[in-house]
């Protein structure tokens, strides 16, 4: 074979590896240039991820209670809200929450950094019962008298779920700095305002944690209160409350058999 066939023979092999080897380097710096030069995206086109500052608390260990016999085997709920910024609200429900019999819903808030002041009554009313969409929202003239002192009574009617009239409460402090607020819901004429009176007076304190305060504001409010309009404890230390759950009191009495 002629010396220089066979040079080009032997020096094949190299010779194929390196031109690969120049493809392949021809190739990355192509790929990394088109992404050095390619225009970035616009921020815009990124969603953030919205985070609540109010954030539920696993197995709260109630601090307040709403006792009403009468709806013991209607469904109830304690909950307990933190804010980033050190607030707490406590939720307590009683009844089904769209439905057209009776609910309750009181809220004890204790706000940290997050507010500077409370809102009026009738914007605290529609900012937390947003979920219920509420409509024809009305202050009420006359305060509502209960064993927490004089409480701003608001009215309105829901627009999403079932119809329903509700009667609000609104009442703050400034020492303990503490807002009382919720509303009583029913199908049809609103509750009366001596029926949500009745029910906040079974509202009690559990625990007043570190803050003796509390303790001493619900500790005055026992003083004030009315059992249900009867104002004697010994008299009236359980009273009816046909009143204030009526759904209940209308359901039909189980025949009773013999004497």
């Amino acid at each position: 074979m002629h010396p220089v066939l066979r040079s080009w023979r032997n020096e094949l092999p190299s010779n194929f590896v390196r031109l690969l080897a120049y493809l392949g380097a021809a190739a990355v710096l192509s790929t990394a240039a088109a992404r050095l030069l390619q225009s970035p995206k616009p921020m815009n086109d990124i969603s953030p991820v919205h985070q609540s500052e109010w954030l539920e608390v696993d197995r709260p260990f109630p601090a307040f209670a709403l006792t009403i016999p009468e709806a013991a085997d209607v469904p109830a709920n304690y909950a307990i809200f933190r804010h980033l910024s050190g607030g707490r609200k406590d939720v307590l429900t009683l009844g089904e929450t769209d439905s057209p019999a009776p609910f309750l819903q009181v809220q004890i808030y204790r706000p940290g950094d997050e507010i500077r002041d409370f809102e009026t009554p009738a914007k605290e009313i529609a900012a937390e019962a947003a979920a219920l969409a509420p409509t024809d929202i009305v202050l009420e003239a006359e305060p509502l008298d209960s064993k927490f002192g004089p409480l701003a009574a608001v009215t309105f009617a829901t627009s999403a779920g079932a119809q329903r009239q509700c009667r609000a409460f609104v009442g703050s402090y400034s020492d303990p700095r503490l807002q009382l607020s919720g509303w009583f819901c029913q199908g049809g004429a609103p509750i009366e305002r001596a029926t949500l009176a009745c029910a906040l007076d079974r509202l009690t304190l559990l625990a007043a944690g570190s803050d003796p305060k509390i303790g001493a504001l619900f500790a005055k409010a026992e003083r004030h209160r009315s059992y249900c309009g009867q104002r004697d404890p010994i008299l009236a230390a359980t009273p009816k409350y046909e009143l204030l759950w009526k759904a209940l009191a209308n359901r039909p009495q189980p025949r009773r058999i013999g004497r």
